[in-house]
């Protein structure tokens, strides 16, 4: 084992501090002390370095009775980067732009039309949202198998979907673009900040206007050799494939009761191969369905399986997408910003 050079050492803490600034808001030097364990002079100097190189600023003090330098509040500059985040659906367009300390600054969302220019469509909603700032990433999310190594796409029934979207969206916002499922994308959102928190292994059923769902084991997402981890609207149960079950306007007419019958198809067969421990009811069907329809599913899935598996609502508030895309984003823009 080799020993971690000045250099290293440094780097290692500087990130340390930056982390914790993003996570916790702004802190004091005490504070990041206590924090990191770090000795007083330790962190004095990587607090110098990181305003020395305008990572951090001085943004205010804590307690009104209090003075000196203890008592300064830094803070990461929210403006050295900047982050989008897109959430591609057949029928619509939704954006996200936040700055490196995640706020979000911009939205903006169209209508996608029968038969777009799809690349356009998303470059200009990037640039709507951004309010003329340039995004240091932008990453999307997509219905589709979408291969991991080569960025492939295949969209199925996306209007003005094609292989090289990616391509034309990165060449016409002149900035690094990311493509992915939308559904790994939303599992991302529930493992950092919803029903998956503290999980290392888990399946987002993603029952919406497209059926699919998002597979994490060891605290990874999987994606499989072509991007195809997941698609269990293909599976056929009775001579209908899973995707037909669910289709949105049949299951939104269903009772509870009936819409548990439906889902715990889809749900059985991944618990029967994963055993993930964990199934996440993602979607506006999914989701929608709350607490209640978690339980029926988990009743009926009981019934079927010996291996015990919790099942749950989505807690992702807002656009699970969305917050994928942008959580994914900043990971992105903060490893090339930070170090």
């Amino acid at each position: 084992m080799k020993t971690a050079t000045p250099t290293m050492a440094r780097a290692i803490n500087d990130r340390l501090a930056l982390d914790l600034l993003l996570d916790r808001g702004p802190l004091t030097a005490p504070q990041l002390r206590d924090l990191t364990g770090l000795s007083r002079p330790t962190v004095s100097d990587l607090i110098e370095r990181l305003r020395a190189d305008g990572l951090i600023e001085v943004t205010g003090e804590s307690g009104a009775d209090r003075r000196g330098p203890n008592a300064r509040l830094y803070g990461v500059v929210a403006g050295l980067a900047h982050v989008a985040g897109v959430d591609l659906r057949r029928g619509a367009v939704h954006v996200s732009v936040a700055d490196i300390a995640g706020t979000v600054r911009g939205t903006a969302s169209r209508r996608v039309p029968p038969d777009p220019e799809l690349g356009a469509l998303v470059a200009d909603a990037v640039v709507d949202a951004a309010g003329g700032v340039t995004p240091h990433t932008v990453v999307v999310g997509a219905p589709g198998l979408i291969h991991p190594r080569t960025g492939a796409a295949a969209f199925g029934k996306l209007p003005g979907g094609r292989p090289d979207l990616r391509t034309v969206i990165a060449d016409r916002v002149g900035v690094p673009v990311v493509l992915e499922n939308e559904v790994n994308l939303a599992a991302i959102a529930e493992h950092r900040e919803g029903a998956a928190v503290g999980h290392d292994d888990f399946v987002l059923l993603w029952l919406d206007d497209g059926i699919g769902a998002a597979v994490v084991l060891d605290g990874r997402l999987r994606r499989g050799a072509s991007g195809g981890a997941g698609e269990v609207g293909l599976l056929k149960f009775g001579g209908t494939d899973f995707c037909g079950l669910m289709e949105t306007g049949f299951a939104r007419g269903l009772g509870p009761e009936a819409l548990a019958d439906r889902i715990v198809e889809g749900v059985f067969a991944l618990v029967a191969v994963l055993d993930p421990g964990l199934v996440v009811l993602g979607g506006a069907v999914g989701g929608g369905g709350g607490d209640r329809l978690a339980a029926l599913v988990a009743a009926r899935l009981g019934d079927l399986s010996l291996a015990p598996t919790e099942v749950r609502p989505s807690l992702v508030a807002g656009d699970a997408v969305l917050r994928g895309a942008v959580l994914t984003a900043l990971d992105l823009a903060r490893d090339a910003v930070f170090g």
